[in-house]
């Protein structure tokens, strides 16, 4: 009697209303937690902006921030950043429309703009330290060292997500936990572009211009 009432039709729809139900309220949950963890992030990076700003003039024997910086440089990473942002937002649009192959087709194309903008900033690193103009050279440049490579390191970490979610979605396909997967990278990634302009806008812009 208990499989038959198990089998029935109303049943089964009763408790694929309640699976979906579920994964609704646990795609939720994990959004708003991830909200709270940015909400975290952005302490943090308020922390190392202020701390930018008062060791920004303390160059001791050092170079100043304009002697170093190449805007047109700095001007392809934030293009690149710029445009990983917008590919994202396709590959999202391409969720909604459950369209598989287009899904990741942008994210790889994110993927790309996020790894030229990765190697960029490691070259520019490189060749800053090959300068002599490492961290330990001055208190400006040991200010800047952390912040952009604080903020590299969240990049390079939202590219490992990115890769290991094109492995999930080929593997499992559009399902609920790899949209709400895909949403909380949304959102790291949206954030990112925005601590990057922060960035561009305090730590170049203002360093090269009189």
């Amino acid at each position: 009697m208990a499989a038959e009432i198990l089998h029935h039709p109303a049943a089964q729809a009763a408790h694929a209303e309640h699976h979906t139900e579920h994964h609704h309220d646990a795609g939720g949950n994990a959004i708003f937690g991830f909200w709270i963890y940015l909400m975290n992030d952005c302490i943090l990076f308020a922390t190392l902006f202020a701390t930018y700003a008062v060791l920004a003039g303390n160059i001791a024997d050092g170079p100043s921030a304009k002697e170093i910086f190449e805007l047109p440089y700095v001007l392809v990473e934030t293009f690149l950043l710029l445009f990983s942002s917008v590919t994202y937002g396709f590959a999202m649009l391409a969720f909604y429309k459950q369209q598989k192959q287009a899904l990741l087709g942008w994210l790889a194309i994110t993927f790309v703009f996020g790894l030229g903008f990765i190697g960029m900033e490691i070259n520019e690193f490189a060749h800053l330290i090959g300068e002599g103009f490492g961290p330990d050279r001055s208190a400006f440049l040991s200010a800047f060292f952390t912040l952009v490579g604080t903020h590299g390191l969240h990049v390079l970490s939202g590219l490992i997500w990115m890769a290991v979610l094109m492995i999930q979605l080929v593997k499992n396909g559009l399902t609920a936990k790899n949209g709400t997967r895909l949403m909380c990278l949304s959102l790291f990634w949206h954030f990112l572009d925005l601590i990057w302009i922060c960035v561009f806008t305090v730590v170049y812009l203002m360093g090269v211009l009189p």
